[in-house]
């Protein structure tokens, strides 16, 4: 290639590089400008949703506020998923350092994902996508712990992830699993919602089996373990926890 055509392609690829860092960057800024309007308005769907409807799989969801979702499912939820939900700035380093540990070690692998991460990927990103997803995922739930709090956090979580069969939300699992408003769940019911999380397609609620059931029955005890140490005042009474946070701070 002669010197006149390296030197067209050099400014060639230059054009191409820059237009890629400011697609990069458009992509950057509607993102969080995004994710500052679900801080107050509801969260329209997910991708995961979308996948369903152009793959003509039906889906129900029915978005309501926090104060209409039973508080047991809020506190099952932070003792079946993450403890220290009210304590870490939306990824649990301690418990991400737990896991690194165990899975070198060779024994059951175990993951560190935090309600705030699992409520990132819900709102923003897709299953699968390997480490590029984990790091947008890991990004935004640092983002959006300090600008929702951990209320609208919990809130979103609530009315975007799905409890299988394409029930999306705590209200559409709570209609068709116990025929009953999200609001009118039993500490048992859920504790059963809780417990089958890990693996809502394949773990039932209705009926649930011998392990859903002693799986439920062991979150139970963690629930009022949780409530005793008030591990989910941050959610269920936040001038509590802010309180607690400066006589700490004090």
């Amino acid at each position: 290639m002669s010197k006149a055509g390296r030197a067209s392609a050099g400014k060639l690829a230059m054009r191409w590089t820059v237009r890629v860092i400011k697609l990069l960057a458009l992509v950057f800024v509607l993102a969080h400008a995004y994710a500052l309007a679900m801080k107050w308005a509801p969260v329209p769907g997910s991708i995961l949703m979308m996948q369903r409807t152009l793959a003509g799989e039906d889906f129900r969801r029915a978005i309501v506020p926090l104060e209409d979702i039973s508080p047991k499912l809020v506190t099952a939820l932070i003792a079946a998923e993450d403890s220290r939900f009210c304590s870490h700035n939306g990824i649990d380093f301690e418990a991400l350092q737990k896991a690194v540990e165990e899975n070198q070690r060779g024994g059951r692998r175990r993951g560190a994902s935090t309600i705030t991460q699992q409520t990132a990927k819900n709102v923003f990103f897709w299953n699968g996508g390997g480490y590029v997803r984990k790091a947008g995922e890991a990004w935004f739930a640092l983002f959006i712990d300090g600008m929702w709090g951990k209320r609208r956090v919990m809130e979103n979580y609530l009315n975007t992830i799905e409890w299988g069969d394409g029930l999306f939300g705590a209200e559409a699992a709570a209609r068709v699993r116990f025929g009953k408003r999200a609001s009118d769940l039993t500490e048992y019911e859920a504790a059963l919602l809780a417990a089958v999380l890990p693996n809502p397609h394949e773990w039932r609620v209705d009926p649930p089996g011998p392990y859903v059931r002693q799986r439920a029955g062991t979150l139970q005890a963690r629930m009022r373990v949780v409530a005793n140490e008030g591990l989910d005042d941050c959610v269920l009474e936040p001038q509590k926890w802010a309180a607690r946070q400066r006589a700490q701070a004090n």
